[in-house]
């Protein structure tokens, strides 16, 4: 059976921009073996498989080596894909992380994702003594929620970090955030890279999940609830977040660069 496919640049407002994310359009829920294989064939950070559930749509993402619990740049590439194919501005998405709303506002989708706040690591053992060889120094801040790691490090040691996968690898978790405060007086508050080896992801262009960690973070240090994120990889990226209680918007716009068919 075929399926129709396509790839996306996510936080990105044209091609080759942003972060490419493959997406796959179902009639009904896949097969987790064929779905992992689909994404390994891929080869991008995540691709997306969406299907019918009710009146919204269950969506789930996979590496090219393993299923993850949220993806921002993947959910915003899947709703640009059905607004395409059936002109819906307003989608429900029901995901292992709890339902995200979606609304097309111009030309920007807008999604309601959980914050992921996270907590300080404050013992001196066997992760810190890592963190510390991973960046060469101490970090400022470093500190975990349920998924990533994140270190808080200047500005041009974010633009300029050179990683080491085997020794990120062995932190676990999903992956590594690095984050600093823009000095530079640019149109964003913060800076990111995301670096996630151990999920099959050397370095991710634009990661929307680690701004539900990255806005409560800079929300607390920069007394703000609107913020702007730019991650400095390669390709580069925006992410807007509006923070609230519990959840943070993410904003962005999306570019199809490629349609066709999975026959596989």
């Amino acid at each position: 059976m075929s399926h129709p496919i396509y790839l996306v640049d996510a936080f990105a407002d044209r091609a080759f921009r942003g972060n490419p994310a493959g997406v796959v359009v179902l009639d009904e829920a896949g097969d987790p073996v064929w779905m992992q294989n689909v994404a390994m064939e891929m080869n991008q950070a995540e691709t997306a498989f969406v299907w019918p559930q009710g009146d919204n749509w269950r969506l789930v993402w996979y590496t090219p080596t393993t299923d993850v619990d949220l993806c921002g740049h993947a959910t915003l590439a899947s709703a640009e894909v059905l607004f395409q194919r059936l002109n819906s501005s307003s989608l429900v998405f029901e995901t292992l992380s709890g339902p995200i709303e979606c609304i097309r506002k111009g030309d920007d989708w807008s999604m309601d994702f959980p914050a992921e706040s996270g907590a300080e690591h404050t013992e001196r053992g066997e992760k810190w003594h890592l963190i510390c060889e991973i960046l060469g120094q101490e970090p400022i801040w470093f500190g975990r929620n349920r998924m990533d790691w994140l270190a808080l490090v200047e500005e041009e040691q974010v633009r300029s970090f050179q990683a080491d996968p085997v020794l990120i690898s062995k932190l676990g978790m999903r992956g590594l955030i690095l984050t600093a405060q823009d000095k530079r007086g640019q149109d964003y508050d913060f800076i990111s890279r995301f670096f996630a080896p151990q999920s099959g992801v050397p370095e991710d262009p634009v990661t929307g999940s680690a701004h539900c960690f990255l806005g409560p973070f800079w929300a607390d240090r920069l007394l703000k609830t609107s913020l702007c994120g730019f991650q400095a990889s390669r390709r580069g990226g925006y992410v807007r977040v509006d923070v609230g209680a519990g959840r943070c918007e993410l904003a962005g716009k999306a570019t199809t660069v490629l349609e066709g068919v999975f026959k596989a």
